[in-house]
């Protein structure tokens, strides 16, 4: 990956974390950009966001993010000046959820649960 893409993905990052922390603060509280890979051409850009909450809001979430990309989108390109804007396509990151689950697992392997010995 070139320094450049590295800095693009970077930049994405944090203007988008800006703009949903101040345009979209309450519908935006439980949701987190946790990374932005941008295509090496970069035309396309993968956003992945971490949502704190059941698969219900999750999934709610996850669909109010889409519904707004345009809008979110427009704002991006106000504050970044690129020859062309990455068309933003929203990922749900599952990867601290697979973490504390593999955190409990490593932990019931250290303590088996009461009535059975190791």
């Amino acid at each position: 990956m070139s320094n450049r893409t590295l800095r693009v993905n970077v930049l994405l990052q944090r203007e988008l974390s800006d703009i949903l922390r101040k345009h979209h603060q309450t519908e935006a509280v439980t949701l987190t950009v946790t990374e932005v890979r941008v295509a090496p051409d970069l035309r396309d850009a993968r956003v992945f966001v971490s949502i704190v909450g059941d698969e219900t809001h999750v999934t709610g979430r996850l669909r109010w993010l889409r519904q707004q990309s345009a809008a979110i989108r427009r704002e991006l390109s106000r504050r970044i000046v690129l020859k062309f804007l990455p068309k933003l396509t929203y990922v749900l990151d599952q990867s601290a959820q697979r973490g504390a689950r593999l955190g409990q697992l490593l932990d019931e392997l250290d303590h088996p649960p009461s009535g059975e010995e190791s």
